[in-house]
């Protein structure tokens, strides 16, 4: 499905300030990629400020030859504990105030927490441009998975003081609106995420692929897709295809991604498919070539891995969170399962493999449900969002709890 977006009335200068970025991979910088192209092809002049990436050198920039934006502004950056690949920044406040007094922007949008986005609020609010955020991440839920839950509270009341600097907090669904509203941010918008369904296609299915998984016509590719990370609820996954090849032993698991937990999952289960990262078009035929889809995880904010998998015609097993929550139909696009129900998801899994009928149906009508998710449209609603933000009467500062737990 092509799409020919039509440029705004007046075209704005809209910078993006995130802590990791194309070609980075995960689901932060896939959610920006899509959206500084959109935002260009849309008139717009789209400026980044973001970390040195590992394997570069320079300050500042012009932008690649795909265009993901016009000029960006690299800052220092150090190794993020847990996920060594990815970097948060480093700058001062002046550092930028100068930066945007030399190259101003209309608009400003931070999409991560760390401490580039605190200097960006800053240095936003002394030159009084709008600035607004995003709530991409759920790193109170991750201090569970890394030994450090004592940290939730440290971490929501951060999260709390971070977001209500700035004039409005997107996300992506209705679901984690209310979550972030509990958390006592505010006030909160809904800018959801649409998907590729040209690049991600069942057109991509490849036998010859199948084959060197060690498929036979009718056997099962279950298939996940994302990081390998303790967060991502990776031993529901594998006790959910375990359950499957219980009953069908000719089913064969792949992975496609890395991360931290991949060494360890790789001896614990060696006949399991480790594809590693894929991207482009080898990554549109790994989708379209499996059958199920296990989506475990119950910390995503939105989990662009999902509508993904819907637009490559599989059918998504998930818990009742992120887009699950928003576009998977319990039996009639897709399984998902309460996030207390782990039976229940694995339940849903053993039916799409034991039910070929039900199975065919749930991945046509994923595969037609995905094609109405266009990411022009939701480049439109972030333009408007962004460009008219709400007027907050005042800063918010830290709260007496806040300032207790810090």
């Amino acid at each position: 499905m092509t799409e020919s977006p039509q440029p705004p009335g007046r075209t704005s200068h809209i910078t993006i300030v995130s802590e990791t970025f194309p070609p980075e991979i995960n689901g932060v910088a896939n959610t920006l990629r899509h959206l500084c192209h959109g935002l260009m092809a849309r008139g717009h002049r789209v400026t980044v400020v973001r970390p040195r990436q590992r394997h570069e050198t320079t300050g500042t920039a012009d932008g690649p030859g795909d265009a993901l934006f016009t000029a960006e502004h690299l800052v220092a950056g150090l190794p993020l504990p847990g996920y060594a690949d990815l970097r948060f920044g480093l700058v001062r406040k002046r550092t930028l105030v100068r930066y945007w007094q030399d190259c101003r922007p209309d608009a400003v949008y931070v999409a991560t927490q760390g401490p580039l986005g605190v200097a960006a609020i800053a240095a936003a609010r002394k030159l009084d441009l709008p600035v607004i955020s995003g709530f991409h991440t759920n790193f109170h839920s991750y201090s569970h998975y890394y030994g450090a839950g004592f940290l939730e509270k440290f971490l929501c009341a951060y999260g709390r003081w971070f977001h209500n600097q700035t004039a409005v907090t997107l996300v992506p669904t209705g679901r984690m609106q209310r979550t972030v509203a509990a958390m006592g941010i505010t006030p909160t918008a809904i800018w959801s995420r649409g998907v590729d369904c040209n690049r991600f296609s069942p057109r991509k299915r490849d036998d010859d692929l199948r084959s060197s998984w060690g498929l036979r016509p009718g056997d099962r590719a279950v298939l996940y897709v994302g990081r390998l990370a303790s967060e991502k609820n990776l031993q529901m996954a594998a006790a959910c295809f375990e359950r499957i090849r219980g009953i069908h032993p000719a089913a064969r698991f792949v992975l496609v991604g890395d991360g931290p937990l991949r060494q360890r999952l790789e001896n614990r289960h060696p006949d399991y498919i480790f594809c590693g990262i894929r991207r482009g078009e080898d990554l549109a035929r790994h989708y379209a070539s499996a059958d199920l889809f296990l989506f475990p995880s119950k910390t995503d904010t939105f989990g662009n891995v999902v509508t993904e998998a819907m637009a490559s015609g599989l059918a998504v097993i998930a818990f009742d969170d992120g887009a699950a929550s928003e576009h998977i139909r319990h039996e009639e696009n897709g399984m998902k399962a309460r996030l207390d129900d782990d039976d229940g998801y694995i339940d849903g899994a053993l039916r799409l493999t034991d039910q070929p009928t039900l199975l065919s149906r749930v991945r046509t009508q994923a595969r037609l449900d995905a094609l109405d998710l266009s990411w022009q449209a939701q480049v439109e609603q972030f333009e408007q969002l962004v460009l008219k933000p709400p007027t907050k009467a005042k800063h918010h500062v830290l709260d007496k709890q806040s300032v207790s737990l810090l």
